[in-house]
C-alpha cells in the first residue's frame, strides 16, 4: 500500500535538522534535572576551566582544556571568530569562503565590514570536490586575514580527507587564520584522533563542531571548537567568566556519552542516502549527489520545479529549493524518518512520471 499522503502537521526537511528521538541518557538528564541547580553559578573558573562539558570535551579528545571553545551553537563561535579576526584596524579585512555554502558566512563577514572572496568548488561525476591547486593559488594571491573551510559542505555534501586538509595549511601563511567548520563530520567519521594533532601543529587552526546535528539538538544550542595557540586572543574574545548554562553543560555530556546511539540513527540515514540516490538516479534529468551529511543534494529538471513545489506543498512537506547561482535546479532535502523519506521519493517519481 502506497504511504504516500498528507501529513496533519508539517514536516520539516529544509533545515537539516533532527527527526529521530534522543538517546536515553539526554532524556534522562532533562527528566532528573533540579531547577534548584539555576541558583548558582558552576564555580568551574575557580578550578581554571570553563565549565564541566569543556573539560569532559578535552578529555575526549585529549586535548588541554584551555584550547577548547563553548559556544551557543556552532553559529555562535563561528560569528564570533569572524567577528573577533576581521572588525577593524586601518583596512578592510579579507575571508576565502566556498562556492555553494552556506549563505551565513558571507553575512557575518559583512556585519564586520569584511571582504569574501570564493574559491570554487567543481562537481565530478555525482559529487562536488575541492579545488585544492585553485585554492593554494587564491591564498598566494590575496594572502586573506581568513580561510574558512567546510566538511562537509553545505550544501553540497562533499568533505576533505585529513591529507587534503593539510596540503591546504601548509600553504596558508601565519598571518591567516583557518576556520574549519565540521557540523556535520560526524556523519562521515567518528574518528576524533586527527583533531589534537592538527591544532598542534597548525596553531592558527580553529575547528568548530556542534551538537545541532549528529547528536541531534539543534535547539539546545550548543556548540564546541578546539583552537591552536594562536588564536589565545579568540580564547579571551569568547569565553564567559561566569560559565555556561548548567542544564545545556549536563545535556551535551550525555549526548557525547550516547555516540553509539547517534552512530545508529546515522547508518540509517546512509541506508536511505542510497535508497535516493538507487531509485532517483534511474529517474531520466535527476542527479542525487554522493553526501557525507545528515541530507542530499538532488539536480533536477527545471521545468518540473512548479509541479514539485505543488506536491510538496499537498504532502506538507518542507524541502530546500536552491536560488544560488549555479544550484537553482537542486534540491536538499534533509534525512528524514524511513516513511518520510520513502514519501519524498514518491512524490519525486509521480512528478516525473507526469
Amino acid at each position: 500500500m502506497s504511504i504516500l499522503n498528507n501529513n496533519s502537521v508539517p514536516i520539516y526537511l529544509d533545515r537539516n535538522e533532527y527527526n529521530f528521538e534522543v538517546s536515553a541518557l539526554v532524556e534522562d538528564v532533562i527528566r532528573s534535572f533540579s531547577p534548584a541547580e539555576f541558583t548558582h553559578y558552576t564555580r568551574c573558573f575557580q578550578r581554571g576551566i570553563k565549565s564541566e562539558l569543556s573539560q569532559y570535551i578535552a578529555d575526549m579528545y585529549n586535548i588541554a582544556e584551555k584550547n577548547v571553545i563553548l559556544g551557543y551553537g556552532g553559529e555562535d563561535i563561528l560569528k564570533s571568530v569572524i567577528h573577533c579576526f576581521l572588525r577593524g584596524g586601518d583596512r578592510q579585512r579579507k575571508i576565502l569562503i566556498p562556492t555553494y555554502s552556506w549563505w551565513y558566512y558571507k553575512s557575518i563577514a559583512e556585519e564586520v565590514n569584511g571582504t569574501t572572496l570564493m574559491y570554487p568548488l567543481y562537481e565530478d561525476g555525482y559529487e562536488f570536490k575541492y579545488n585544492i591547486p585553485e585554492i593554494k593559488c587564491l591564498l598566494n594571491k590575496e594572502k586573506p586575514d581568513m580561510l574558512l573551510l567546510a566538511s562537509p559542505n553545505n550544501p553540497t555534501g562533499n568533505s576533505l580527507t585529513t591529507d587534503e586538509i593539510k596540503e591546504i595549511l601548509n600553504n596558508v601563511g601565519q598571518q591567516t587564520i583557518v576556520v574549519i567548520d565540521e557540523a556535520y563530520t560526524l556523519f562521515n567519521t567518528r574518528d576524533i584522533s586527527y583533531i589534537a594533532p592538527l591544532i598542534t601543529e597548525y596553531p592558527n587552526l580553529l575547528i568548530i563542531r556542534t551538537f545541532s546535528k549528529f547528536y541531534g539538538l539543534p535547539g539546545l544550542r550548543l556548540g564546541y571548537a578546539f583552537m591552536g595557540e594562536k588564536l589565545r586572543p579568540f580564547d579571551a574574545y569568547s569565553t564567559m567568566y561566569l560559565g555556561f548554562n548548567i542544564l545545556s553543560e549536563k545535556i551535551g555530556i550525555k549526548a557525547l556519552q550516547s555516540t553509539d546511539f547517534y552512530s545508529e540513527k546515522a547508518e540509517i540515514m546512509q541506508q536511505d542516502k542510497e535508497l535516493y540516490k538507487k531509485i532517483l538516479n534511474a529517474i531520466s534529468g535527476f542527479k542525487v549527489y554522493n553526501s557525507d551529511a545528515n541530507f542530499i543534494l538532488i539536480k533536477y529538471p527545471i521545468e518540473l520545479k512548479e509541479k514539485l513545489q505543488l506536491e510538496f506543498a499537498k504532502a506538507n512537506i518542507v524541502v530546500k529549493f536552491m536560488n544560488e547561482e549555479g544550484l537553482r535546479s537542486h534540491i536538499r532535502i534533509t534525512l528524514g524518518t524511513p516513511n518520510v523519506n520513502r514519501q519524498v521519493i514518491q512524490i519525486i517519481e509521480k512528478v516525473a512520471a507526469e
